[in-house]
């Protein structure tokens, strides 16, 4: 059904914006919103700083130093750590002297270049010291702000608050959201409790998601006391000699296939450990493409459709449950994914390696470049659990370092076969040692589902307050 409303030229705002959707926000929602005694306060009243981060190159590298963010890793209500296709770090003589990088605890992070209107607050104890570009911006609210950092970062996510961002989005090629129009956002200031009740819950979610980070952290210091490999992993190799019988008994020709790090990791893996083939103790499955024209955006989707993740939607080793897009429930059924919790979930194309484990309050369905892998009668006879699985493939050392040796490019795009996964060496180690690692990662991962469970339910507080 076709809506229609008037509205006076004294009345359009940002530059003579003739967007309907925009204009029907302010003049029709707003309007139900006050019947309703729901209020709106300009973000900038609320707010102490509102700027965003260094316009200037800074060099950065993937060892140490000082985190420096990217856009894409402020997801909501998390920061995302992607070690795979980041150079995470700047270093700290150059924070020091970049001071418009400087960001404060509990500061709100907000990515404006791009994909925009993703929140997160930021939490140095979760990140570590950290510093932003200019497509992140940083909000600080004052000490007598009404809301809460917690209920704005909801509100953000909801589909009202997506709704005014994207209608206060500029750019045509690359969508910009520019500070100007940041401060001219309105937040509803919603009946206390309901604030109190979303500021409760958006705290306990990003404790579960900290305490799911370092839980994983404490099951790899594991593993990697137990694998007490000699390799040293820092070291530059950008030439080196192959025998050329290697060349011949090997049926991938490349440089990174041969590289030494990478046969001397697996070396000392094989004298050290059993070694079994992923493709023997697992099924291994694509998902599917389904076009464009299928996806659906968040502000049209509907409760029963699903996640649609792709390689850039494996988030901290979890499907994000605020993906890009969404699959609606009659295209999921019909190609039948069967994706269930505890199988694990790793992207073969773009940024290789991702790896997440589905829990149970995931409704998601899966693109092409991700795999999923299910464990058989032969792991359990191994004592391999996907809590261990998931490590390993998680690990650079026996994850990504075979993954990445085992990757071609075509045209400008990585790819990595599923038989060249089936050929992942597993290393088994000690079995009470895989039983500890698993059931710390089994913790983490309850508290991952408990995160997913929190953020979903903010959001439908908010979105059934303010839509209907």
């Amino acid at each position: 059904m076709i809506k229609s409303f008037e509205i006076y030229s004294d009345k359009l705002k940002f530059g003579i914006r003739l967007l309907p959707r925009f204009h029907y926000y302010t003049e029709i929602v707003k309007k139900r919103h006050k019947t309703k005694g729901i209020s709106y306060i300009y973000l900038e009243k609320l707010s102490d700083k509102i700027s965003d981060g260094e316009h200037s190159h800074i060099k950065r590298n993937k060892e140490k130093g000082i985190r420096y963010l990217y856009g894409r890793n402020i997801k909501e209500a998390v920061i995302n750590f992607d070690a795979i296709s980041d150079d995470s770090f700047i270093k700290k003589e150059d924070y020091n002297y970049f001071t418009r990088t400087h960001i404060k605890e509990n500061d709100i992070l907000i990515s404006i270049y791009g994909t925009i209107g993703k929140s997160a607050i930021y939490k140095e104890g979760y990140v570590g010291k950290a510093g932003i570009p200019r497509h992140i911006a940083n909000i600080r609210l004052k000490k007598s702000s009404k809301l809460t950092k917690e209920f704005i970062t909801a509100f953000f996510r909801s589909k009202i608050g997506k709704w005014q961002l994207y209608n206060l989005t500029t750019g045509n090629i690359q969508q910009l959201l520019s500070l100007k129009n940041i401060k001219k956002i309105e937040i509803p200031i919603l009946n206390k409790k309901i604030i109190n009740k979303i500021t409760s819950i958006e705290v306990h979610l990003l404790k579960y998601e900290m305490d799911a980070v370092n839980l994983i952290n404490k099951a790899r210091e594991i593993f990697y006391k137990n694998l007490n490999l000699k390799i040293n992993k820092n070291r530059s190799e950008l030439d080196f000699k192959v025998k050329a019988s290697d060349i011949f008994n090997s049926d991938m020709w490349t440089p990174k296939y041969m590289s030494p790090i990478f046969k001397e990791t697996l070396k000392e893996l094989i004298n050290k450990f059993e070694i079994i083939k992923l493709g023997r103790i697992s099924q291994i499955k694509k998902g599917d493409e389904i076009g464009n024209d299928n996806y659906i955006d968040y502000l049209n989707k509907k409760d029963q459709d699903t996640a649609f993740i792709r390689t850039s939607d494996i988030v901290n080793h979890s499907a994000d449950p605020f993906s890009d897009f969404f699959v609606s429930k009659e295209i999921n059924d019909k190609i039948n994914q069967d994706i269930k919790s505890n199988d694990i979930l790793f992207t073969k194309d773009g940024k290789i390696g991702c790896v997440a484990i589905v829990t149970k309050n995931d409704a998601i369905t899966i693109a092409s470049g991700v795999l999923k892998i299910r464990l058989n009668e032969l792991a359990k006879e191994k004592h391999i659990t996907p809590e261990y699985l998931f490590l390993v493939l998680s690990t650079a050392e026996t994850g990504f370092y075979p993954s990445l040796r085992r990757t071609v490019t075509a045209s400008t795009i990585p790819h990595l076969r599923e038989d060249r996964i089936n050929d992942i060496e597993i290393p088994i180690i000690k079995k009470n040692k895989i039983l500890e690692i698993s059931e710390i990662i089994k913790k983490a991962f309850l508290l991952k589902d408990k995160k997913t469970a929190l953020i979903k339910e903010s959001s439908k507080i908010i979105d059934k307050l303010l839509l209907n």
